[in-house]
């Protein structure tokens, strides 16, 4: 057992998420569900679900909204007392759930919120990290702005002074900063980073990274390319661990889902999943939180991969962004119970 519990802080934007029922369109009806959710909200969720000491860090405004985001982490014990509490906004984003062979959709609705709008003197990093084994941001966090990358690449100086242990999932999204904008920022702030996330899309939109022979539309995956693509990341960046999430679309309701971690040494590749899916937003988070769980947890490279894709494969079976799961329930699809089977 561990002496002390492993102490993670998270940084980025969480936002209030409307979506129709079950898989209506928008306004198919007049009722929509009101959740919350966010990148690195979501692995922080995860990792107090696994026992964790997890820390989350955003801006929001004080009032009911932005208490309500608060009261949405800390129901699941995550600790909200370096959140800053400011500006007028919480943003939103609107998400109609795909189905069959037709996708799903995402409107962002988050200009102007308190996280867009915050300065690097809200944040006391050297506060903020003080006790921290791990600081986890994604690409999302400095997408929002310049003043954003200001604030994460902050966090990470001041973690890597303090010998904190850095991830970053790249995660691109093109609706918020081109690829050129991407590029600039993320070669800035991948230098602080010991662990990367990634998937084949957004090592090839950010670093103009791919791997050759790979058809994701198709249903193809080339092992071999994806090797490359994390030892090219790895080389570029001197990354100590490169994970790779591997996704199949087969439609909107069918994946197959695996990973891939590179430890500098060698390649280590997961089971792979067939999902039928109930929702995906928060799939690539909680692959997040399950690798920095096993990581943390002194599991090897094996181990660590497997924990992480069986995590995110629960996820796809969760509705909302949060991925309501146990260790022990990860644990056992790991070890090779995918049956669904009723447990009595």
């Amino acid at each position: 057992m561990e002496t002390k519990m492993a102490k993670i802080v998270t940084f980025g934007e969480i936002m209030l998420r409307l979506a129709p029922n079950g898989y209506y369109r928008f306004f198919q009806n007049d009722q929509m569900q009101a959740t919350f959710g966010g990148g690195e909200a979501n692995v922080a969720v995860s990792l107090a679900n696994y026992g964790m000491d997890s820390v989350y860090v955003t801006k929001l405004p004080s009032h009911a909204i932005g208490q309500a985001a608060v009261d949405s982490l800390r129901y699941f014990g995550v600790d909200t007392s370096k959140v800053v509490r400011g500006g007028d906004r919480v943003g939103i984003y609107y998400l109609e759930k795909g189905a069959s062979q037709r996708g799903s959709v995402c409107i962002y609705d988050r200009k102007h919120s308190a996280i867009q709008e915050a300065a690097p003197a809200d944040f006391d990093w050297d506060a903020i990290l003080e006790g921290a084994d791990w600081f986890h941001f994604t690409g999302i966090t400095p997408a929002l702005g310049a003043n954003l990358v200001e604030i994460c690449k902050e966090a990470c100086k001041v973690a890597k002074a303090k010998g904190v242990k850095i991830s970053c999932d790249l995660n691109y999204r093109g609706k918020l900063w081109t690829r050129d904008e991407a590029r600039a920022a993320m070669t800035e702030l991948c230098k602080y980073v010991d662990v990367c996330i990634s998937n084949e899309e957004d090592a090839k939109d950010v670093f103009g990274i791919e791997a050759e022979g790979t058809d994701i539309y198709g249903g193809k995956l080339n092992h071999e390319g994806y090797k490359s693509v994390a030892k090219q990341l790895a080389d570029k960046f001197g990354f100590e661990k490169v994970a790779i999430t591997l996704r199949t679309s087969i439609s909107a309701s069918d994946n197959d889902w695996a990973g891939m971690l590179y430890d500098g040494e060698d390649y280590y590749f997961s089971k792979s999943y067939h999902l039928h899916i109930v929702d995906r937003v928060g799939g690539g988070d909680s692959f997040g939180g399950g690798l920095i769980y096993s990581l943390l947890s002194g599991k090897d490279s094996q181990a660590a991969i497997e924990f992480a894709v069986a995590a995110s494969a629960l996820k796809h079976a969760v509705e909302g962004d949060f991925n309501r799961v146990s260790v022990s329930e990860v644990e056992k699809l790991a070890g090779g119970d995918g049956s669904g089977r009723v447990q009595r």
